[in-house]
């Protein structure tokens, strides 16, 4: 509501200075809920700030910016001296807001995307090993930001980049090749730049399961390929399996390797040969960088006639816009940030009008466990991965924990307090006020108390109850503002103030009385409007909203 009343203050000053010819700038000013109730339901000292450069009695700047006040959300708009604007909010507004609020989620949705078509590409690790805990704060962002995009108006695309090409997956297949080898009873050294898990093992166990010791009489690179076939997939499918339990999925899941196959890699450096921003020297094709900031030039061709990663990255994005995408969102690690600038400078080289390149790093989260921290390194196989967490605390309780930091902060994810089953575990406290309307409506039911849904809402006076329908109103900016700043964390925070708003009100007040069915039915209609609230938020988060706890 703020928010409101400060665009329709905005757009009354800016016709103000407009009618009177004058050349100001629009003053910070504040508008708050004053402290006396009398004074309305909130207060603006935009007249106060602009009384100098106006030369103009504050009281009277404040008259005539009420006098252009005009919204349903207004009833009453009046200036008091010295040159404060005091609001009262309409109660049909209030009243008609909270039944479409309990109707649909309509109340909470925007239009601020315009339709615009975003792709949300995350998660995207190397297929060469299970998903760690890391990752999963990579997947709850990633899947949440598109959540809330697609509420903010937005086409939303989601796609797995599978990194199914180059040096990394030569050693895979080396790693299982050499481990089959082992499970074969051969005597082969394994590679110092191998993958080192358990997993790798088991895969090879796998594959002699299934070929038996056909590969030793294969040709290696034949058989290298094979390994590498056969545990990419297995990777693969294991990683797509833990995060459809992670409640994640991908419209597409893009392979690299196509883009070399298809010919868009070479494709893509003749293009951007042709406009100038390749080069060939001392043997090796070179992007020049440097004409876009970047400290030096890179190569994206090797000597050997190797293609670097980046060369594949450049194509890549290219193929998005080439889809219609027009505003591409990479959910990268924190130690990716040296490659941010790299890859901008090679998006804008293409020339590309009307396309969006942006990139959410994903900071380190710390597990910790009985007061422990735990460390994890991929290549050595020590690492905890993500289905050992979602077996170990939920779902529910994994996203909630992931998401309820900014994105670019670390934080310690407390496996002890994401089990409590108490008010002092944040996803359980949001989620029990969900599951404490439905408890009500047991109750009135318990009681024989018959009432209807948005009916009686006029009975709902007391200051509380304004405040949770302002709450309640709040939500759709909350969206517009997280899917702005791309910051999931924002919804949380108001599902932590409703909830407690909402939680204090329960205790403060009888909700159920059968001697006053009306009020009763009224203030029932009220926790509805939370309860539809809270679940709205929760699913942009990929948490459940149980109806019992």
């Amino acid at each position: 509501m703020k928010a409101v009343i400060k665009t329709l203050i905005d757009k009354a000053v800016e016709e103000i200075l407009k009618e009177g010819g004058l050349e100001a700038e629009l003053p910070e000013y504040t508008v708050e809920v004053p402290n006396n109730k009398d004074h309305g339901d909130f207060a603006a000292n935009t007249a106060l700030k602009l009384s100098k450069s106006l030369r103009k009695n504050p009281f009277d700047i404040a008259a005539d910016i009420a006098g252009r006040m005009k919204h349903p959300l207004i009833e009453k708009c009046e200036p008091v001296r010295p040159g404060f604007i005091n609001f009262s909010i309409s109660k049909t507004f209030y009243t008609d807001l909270l039944r479409d609020c309990i109707s649909s989620d309509v109340p909470f949705m925007s239009d601020m995307g315009g339709g615009r078509k975003v792709m949300v590409e995350f998660v995207s690790a190397n297929p060469t090993g299970p998903l760690h805990i890391g990752h999963g704060r990579n997947a709850a962002y990633g899947d949440s930001l598109a959540r809330i995009l697609k509420a903010a108006g937005f086409e939303v695309m989601t796609e797995y980049y599978v990194n199914d090409a180059g040096k990394q997956m030569s050693n895979l297949g080396k790693s299982i090749y050499v481990r089959y080898l082992q499970v074969c009873g051969k005597d082969a050294e394994f590679p110092e730049d191998g993958y080192k898990g358990d997993y790798i093992t088991d895969i090879a166990k796998e594959l002699h399961k299934i070929h038996g010791d056909k590969l030793l009489s294969m040709d290696e690179k034949e058989a290298l390929n094979l390994a590498f076939e056969y545990g990419l997939e297995d990777i693969r499918s294991g990683i797509e399996a833990d995060l459809e339990e992670f409640r994640v999925t991908f419209q597409r899941w893009f392979s690299e390797k196509s883009l070399y196959e298809s010919g868009e890699v070479e494709e893509c450096l003749a293009e951007l040969r042709t406009l100038g921003h390749v080069y060939d020297s001392e043997g090796a094709v070179w992007f020049a960088s440097t004409k876009f900031g970047d400290d030096k030039d890179r190569v994206v061709k090797r000597q050997n006639g190797e293609y670097t990663y980046f060369a594949s990255d450049i194509a890549y994005h290219r193929n998005k816009f080439r889809r219609g995408v027009r505003t591409s969102i990479d959910v990268w690690g924190a130690d990716h940030h040296g490659y941010v600038k790299r890859l901008a400078s090679a998006v804008y080289s293409l020339g590309i009008e009307d396309f969006d390149f942006n990139v959410s790093l994903i900071q380190m989260v710390n597990l910790i466990k009985d007061g422990e921290r735990a460390s994890m390194s991929t290549r050595a196989g020590e690492f905890i991965t993500l289905k050992w967490l979602i077996d170990e605390i939920g779902v529910d309780a994994a996203r909630f924990f992931y998401l309820m930091r900014d994105f670019e902060a670390q934080f310690d994810f407390d496996i002890d307090l994401a089990k409590k089953r108490t008010s002092d575990n944040p996803v359980y406290y949001v989620q029990y006020a969900h599951a404490r309307v439905y408890g009500l409506y047991s109750k009135a039911a318990e009681q024989g108390l018959k009432w209807e849904k948005g009916a009686e809402l006029h009975l709902l006076e007391l200051d509380e109850e304004k405040e949770i329908i302002r709450k309640l109103y709040e939500l759709r900016g909350i969206v517009e503002t997280s899917a702005f700043h791309r910051q999931p964390h924002r919804v949380i925070y108001y599902l932590q103030e409703l909830a407690s708003m909402f939680h204090s009100y329960y205790y403060n007040n009888v909700i159920i009385n059968p001697e006053s069915p009306e009020l009763s039915g009224a203030r029932l209609s009220l926790c509805a409007g939370v309860a539809a609230a809270v679940r709205f938020g929760l699913d942009l988060l990929g948490v459940s909203a149980p109806e019992r706890m």
